[in-house]
């Protein structure tokens, strides 16, 4: 091949871990001006005379390389969608978790969208973008938001638990309004501003806030609830020279913005934060990678601390940041129990909260959160006592409605004819109270009172500021206009009977963010629970739980205060895989343990500071295991069985009671 030859470095789209790399291809000469950097490509690939989908990362010229490569087979589009400092942010992130960049650059790159990109194409020289004004920070020094921007710092911020009004009449959590404002200060500075969020209902609130500060061209929805073309439209529009508000959820942190001033993340604590899909990265963690290759400032918002941003914290990595005064809310612990209190009994609340809840309901709604959706959550043997399970999955039986049919919580299979595998016994009884059930008690409990369930199958974004009872499950609390005058807090003691390793920082969080909903002076009221986590709440002093909860995992050797990786997979390949990290200094293994779904799994805990030979180590197993695939003996055409081994970096349960380790 000529020397001066121009090459083509493609990433090829395919979930094979063998494929992870980029491969070269000679740019036919009639491609030369349309292959460059980031476009869409169509390539072919030996085996079989395939075409695949690429994107051209790298162009240059062939150099010393005297052999002969195939020539790209087609550009299929002049726009570059994959940006440079996106690929970077994707290669890093992969290598950190043992896994493929083309699995995360999916998640940044939406599929193409003809229509929409012709449409973008056409309009791309439009008239300039109206000029952001800067607002101060609500309730605290804007000054030193801005030295953090000026300077890419890293900050935690202690966000002010009170919800506002914004213009249009819409009230948001006082969260909402404090990033909406750190993003003003950003734009105006000329860099766009990601600003990252669990779900759509506090999408929802930022967008509100956002909108009453900025012109409204300068706002981009960017989450997974839009279709592909509005998706594929964001992406487009975030390629601009226009800095931008960009907004969405956990994939929110990979979109394309080369002046990037600001990453805000809202509640990191927030299991919907873990992106579901392989290699598994938090959004955090692709926050603290892409600051640090962008030079941004990163600022996580929240009114509970995690354990994460805790170690962070204490290594001086981020800096801290509360409000010019201080806001205490007025919390009430009572670990009254319903044996104790006849009240109890009948209306699931203690004496002292129904008064709260009655003398509150004069002026406005209360807020009753619960653990569960549903009427009777689970239900158990009328004779032995033993928990009902599915006949078909073995998940646990539950009632959704008071007249409901039992049904699976896990396959939701119905339970017809069902019997006890213990004593053969055909008759069920409630175990526990859902949303339904407690709407119910507390509707006998308070007559004539308005009562509303919202929950997943319910959603309710907002409630007026008349006098309602509001009963929610955690994280689907709706904002009151002008703030609940009550918040009950009950089913305390079933949420940290979880088996969990994160059970106190996520109750502790689920509790701050609904007594955040309160309006000021509004007492709330912790039903059953006593010792640290009611103290944190009620002294409001979140993050001196957060650094006990981060010392005692020191001392135990849990994350986040060393890194963990979770390796399933067959006997023999986990055992490779283990065997692969032996001579690593500061790495032990717990297991492997068998799943009740086949297989074996071990845990891996390493320091950080030995991440990167650990993630090497596990990859190559992976790609050892899905390239020496023995042909079955048989069988249909002979074919090779799927590759076993998988690995997962920092998975929030792998300490968790998740019912599928045996023994």
């Amino acid at each position: 091949m000529s020397a001066s030859a121009r090459v083509a470095r493609v990433l090829i789209d395919s979930p094979l871990p063998q494929l992870d790399r980029l491969f070269d291809y000679r740019i036919p000469p009639e491609l030369i001006a349309e292959a460059v950097p980031g476009v869409r490509v169509k390539v072919p690939l030996r085996s079989a005379g395939r075409v695949a989908d690429g994107m051209i990362v790298e162009v240059g010229d062939a150099g010393g390389y005297t052999g002969v490569l195939s020539d790209l087979d087609s550009v299929v589009s002049p726009v570059r969608i994959l940006t440079p400092e996106v690929w970077s942010l994707a290669r890093r992130l992969a290598d950190r978790a043992a896994g493929n960049a083309s699995d995360i650059v999916r998640l940044a790159v939406p599929k193409r969208q003809v229509r929409v990109e012709k449409a973008w194409l056409a309009g791309e020289s439009v008239e300039p973008a109206e000029p952001v004004h800067t607002v101060a920070v609500p309730g605290f020094d804007t000054a030193r938001f801005e030295s953090a921007l000026a300077g890419g710092e890293r900050l935690t911020v202690d966000s002010v638990p009170v919800v506002v009004e914004v213009p249009g009449g819409r009230w948001v959590g006082h969260w909402a309004t404090e990033m909406a404002a750190a993003a003003t200060l950003a734009l105006a500075r000329g860099g766009s501003a990601i600003l990252c969020v669990p779900d759509y209902r506090d999408q929802e609130q930022l967008v509100a806030a956002l909108e009453a500060v900025l012109p409204a061209e300068r706002v981009v929805h960017l989450d997974a609830r839009q279709s592909n073309p509005d998706r594929y439209r964001a992406v487009l529009a975030c390629l601009g020279e226009t800095p931008l508000a960009i907004v969405g959820n956990r994939s929110v942190v990979y979109a394309p913005a080369a002046r990037l001033g600001l990453i805000a993340i809202w509640d990191d604590g927030d299991p919907l934060h873990v992106e579901p899909l392989s290699p598994y990265v938090h959004a955090r963690d692709a926050a603290l990678v892409r600051q640090e290759q962008q030079g941004s400032a990163l600022i996580f918002f929240g009114h509970a601390r995690s354990t994460e941003v805790e170690r962070l914290v204490e290594l001086g990595w981020l800096g801290e940041v509360g409000p010019e005064r201080s806001y205490q809310p007025r919390v009430i612990p009572t670990s009254q129990q319903a044996g104790q209190d006849r009240l109890a009994a009948r209306a699931r609340i203690p004496s002292s909260a129904w008064r709260e809840a009655r003398s509150a309901l004069e002026h406005g709604p209360v807020l009753v959160q619960v653990a569960r959706p549903g009427y009777a959550p689970r239900l158990s043997c009328g004779t032995c006592g033993q928990t009902a399970r599915c006949a078909k999955c073995d998940g646990p039986l539950g009632l959704r409605s008071a007249r409901a049919v039992p049904s699976c919580g896990w396959c939701g299979a119905i339970a017809a004819a069902w019997a006890c595998g213990n004593c053969e016994g055909t008759k069920l009884r409630l175990v526990g109270q859902g949303a339904g059930r407690t709407a119910e008690d507390l509707g006998r409990a308070f007559p004539g009172v308005r009562v509303i369930i919202a929950d997943g199958e319910r959603p309710i974004l907002t409630v007026g500021s008349e006098p309602a009872l509001i009963i929610a499950t955690r994280g689907a609390e709706p904002v009151a206009a002008g703030g609940y005058r009550a918040v009950l807090l009950l089913d305390g003691e079933r949420m940290i009977a979880r088996e969990s390793l994160r059970v106190g920082e996520d109750c502790l969080r689920w509790w701050c963010n609904a007594v955040a909903l309160a309006a000021p002076g509004a007492t709330s009221v912790l039903v059953g629970v006593g010792g640290a986590l009611a103290s944190a709440l009620a002294t409001w002093r979140r993050s001196d739980y957060a650094r006990s909860e981060l010392a005692d995992r020191r001392r135990l050797r849990f994350p986040p205060a060393v890194r963990v990786a979770t390796v399933s997979g067959g006997e023999d390949d986990v055992q490779r895989a283990v065997e692969s990290i032996a001579g690593i200094e500061r790495v032990d293994v717990l297991g492997p343990v068998e799943l009740a779904a086949g297989g074996v799994r071990a845990i891996v805990r390493f320091d950080y500071g030995e991440g990167a030979p650990v993630a090497s180590a596990l990859r190559a197993e992976v790609i050892r295991n899905a390239t020496n695939r023995r042909k079955r003996a048989g069988g249909a055409a002979g074919r090779a069985p799927l590759p076993t081994l998988k690995v997962r970096f920092d998975d929030a349960l792998s300490f968790d009671n998740t019912e599928q380790v045996l023994g």
